[in-house]
């Protein structure tokens, strides 16, 4: 299994994740800024099939998805230096809906997920604060997509993310320190170092989901963990 992750995120959080599969090591430089030029979910949007792909992003990366016989399509746009531009393919995308600022979505994403109720929302950089669960279930560090999802019926857990570590920032995002994979939650940091840390356990829990703390310290927001 390919694991594509942040290539600044702790060393013993990549160490104890290379147990379940192969690091891909995400890296960029002069496309979009500093403290996310690493993100997977700035370059990638993960659709439950397949995976839709910057058109800039690097050539290493691209190869290695060919290699590996992966499915993917590109998007239209580039990945640019500035939000919205850098925001472009951070939507979350379930069997049943697709979350994100629709006025910035990247026209491919749009077309890939036709048969999904879309959620509009004005945070651009909506994977960063959302982590998608099984039965459409979601942990979110932004209010404002709480709420839009609260109003379509759907149940989801609010997080303070003011521990969430991302260098350059004051504070990072909840989802963009996770990753999913089957009946696994990956987390980089421990939640012990989390302010909402036992209300994300007891909701984990509640969803028979195993949680993976990857080292002992502050979550660190890498751009999330992709599978």
């Amino acid at each position: 299994m390919l694991i594509i992750i942040d290539h600044k995120i702790p060393e013993a959080a990549k160490k104890k994740l290379a147990q379940f599969g192969e690091l891909l090591e995400l890296e960029t430089h002069g496309i979009t800024y500093d403290a996310i030029s690493g993100h997977p979910d700035i370059f990638f949007c993960k659709p439950p099939e397949g995976l839709i792909v910057a058109p800039n992003t690097p050539g290493r990366i691209i190869e290695k998805l060919r290699a590996l016989q992966l499915s993917f399509q590109f998007g239209k746009n580039d990945v640019d230096i500035q939000y919205p531009g850098s925001a472009i393919y951070n939507a979350v995308v379930t069997n049943s809906f697709c979350i994100h600022n629709m006025q910035i979505t990247d026209p491919v994403i749009l077309t890939a997920t036709e048969s999904c109720v879309k959620i509009d929302v004005k945070q651009g950089y909506v994977r960063c604060n959302v982590l998608a669960l099984k039965n459409d279930h979601f942990i979110v560090s932004d209010p404002g997509i709480f709420q839009a999802l609260r109003d379509q019926n759907l149940d989801a857990c609010l997080v303070n993310p003011s521990d969430v570590k991302l260098p350059g920032f004051r504070h990072g995002f909840f989802g963009g320190a996770c990753g999913v994979h089957e009946d696994k939650v990956f987390i980089i940091g421990s939640l012990s170092c989390f302010g909402d840390g036992g209300k994300i356990r007891n909701y984990l829990e509640e969803l028979d989901y195993e949680l993976i703390e990857l080292y002992d310290g502050p979550l660190f927001d890498g751009g999330s963990i992709m599978f």
